[in-house]
């Protein structure tokens, strides 16, 4: 790989380089307004991040964004060698009584978690749903924790990295942001959003704002760009499914390199024929030539967003074969009580004998399954296959 590549310049300032791999697409995180930040260290996540094999973990890890019924929960760790150094939220809920419980409960979090090191942390009083929130992001950080250290391992001659990644959605005050950028040989040649705030004056600002801001991407190869005049919501929440996507892509680097890996869970790249690429069930549309081993172990999709609520999947794979699906969120409340308990059961058991994402819809319940798909299809693609 040549050293003036592009993207090898826009470099993650400050942070030590992983050892025995250079991340091929090493973009620096965005800064959140609002964030808390705190500092410690402890053993205990460094033996997690190590994969076994020695390989200090370093640099920005964002978690899975986590809904509650306040709002949504996302929390974003620095590493440096193993250790979380820093803890902070990129989304918290707010608005009302949310803010003072937010502001008293959030740096409390943030510092248990560095003395933790781990997401086995109390719950601050008086803010249950936030904690419970921050713990389940908390923990998908130190989740992609792992997987990028067992990713780093013998990946020193990984390929360029090129495929499409899809960031976390962002909610907003106006509606979810979700992006998406294609890269070809560790270059963003594409920036989209997959979703995007919409109804009333939210069309005019979207239809303004979103090209300029998937412009900037391919131009600074970097989430570290400006907000758009007269749409900060939306320019926030693009910066942070950005920033995820390029997260996935940097996973993704150390993945490639190791075809009989099975800690590298976030690695499958399309046009890669590695032979012992995990071999899906005969239904399954998932991405071709993961460089995994078979895969195995947990793995919750992202977040959807529906009309009637959000929806978000947990399967668990065993040889590359999915075993178990679960619902970790479905629509409440009212009628959606009795469409969500009809629907749910039918989707878990269709996921698990179709082995992918290619279910039918259940009659009735419209949103709730093409929700459903949306997050199976992420939880596949986080398991590589």
């Amino acid at each position: 790989m040549k050293k003036s590549h592009p993207l090898r310049r826009v470099v993650l300032a400050g942070a030590a380089t992983v050892s025995g791999i250079v991340l091929l697409l090493s973009l620096k995180p965005s800064s959140d307004p609002g964030s808390a930040q705190a500092a410690g260290a402890g053993a205990a996540a460094q033996e997690a991040a190590q994969g076994g094999a020695g390989a200090a973990v370093s640099g920005a890890i964002t978690g899975d964004a986590s809904q509650t019924q306040y709002g949504a929960v996302q929390v974003r760790v620095t590493v440096s060698n193993g250790k979380i150094t820093k803890a902070e939220t990129v989304q918290a809920p707010k608005g009302g009584q949310s803010d003072q419980i937010t502001a008293n409960a959030v740096p409390k979090l943030n510092q248990a978690a560095l003395t933790a090191q781990s997401a086995d942390i109390d719950a601050v009083s008086g803010a249950t749903f936030t904690s419970e929130g921050y713990r389940k992001s908390l923990q998908s950080a130190i989740d992609k924790m792992k997987a990028s250290a067992g990713a780093s391992q013998g990946a020193a001659g990984a390929a360029p990295v090129s495929g499409t990644f899809e960031g976390d959605a962002a909610q907003t005050q106006y509606g979810a942001v979700q992006v998406r950028i294609t890269v070809s040989n560790n270059q963003i040649t594409k920036a989209e959003t997959v979703q995007a705030p919409k109804g009333g004056q939210s069309d005019q600002i979207t239809a303004n704002a979103v090209p300029k801001l998937n412009q900037a991407v391919v131009t600074k190869q970097s989430p570290d760009i400006d907000a758009v005049s007269g749409a900060t919501y939306t320019s926030t929440g693009y910066k942070q499914s950005l920033q995820s996507a390029i997260d996935k892509a940097n996973a993704s680097a150390g993945a490639q390199g190791s075809g009989a890996q099975e800690g590298a869970q976030e690695g499958a790249q399309e046009g890669s024929k590695a032979p012992e690429a995990p071999k899906a069930p005969e239904a399954s549309k998932a991405p071709e030539g993961s460089g995994n081993a078979q895969a195995g172990g947990t793995f919750t999709g992202d977040a959807v967003q529906t009309d009637y609520g959000t929806v978000q999947v947990r399967i668990t794979v065993s040889g590359g074969k999915i075993t178990k699906a679960e619902t970790v969120q479905a629509p409440k409340g009212g009628q959606s009580d009795q469409i969500t308990a009809n629907a749910v059961p039918k989707l878990n058991q269709a996921a698990v004998a179709a082995g992918s994402a290619d279910i039918d819809a259940v009659s009735g319940a419209t949103y709730t399954s093409g929700g459903y798909k949306e997050s199976l299809q992420s939880a596949l693609d986080q398991a590589g296959g």
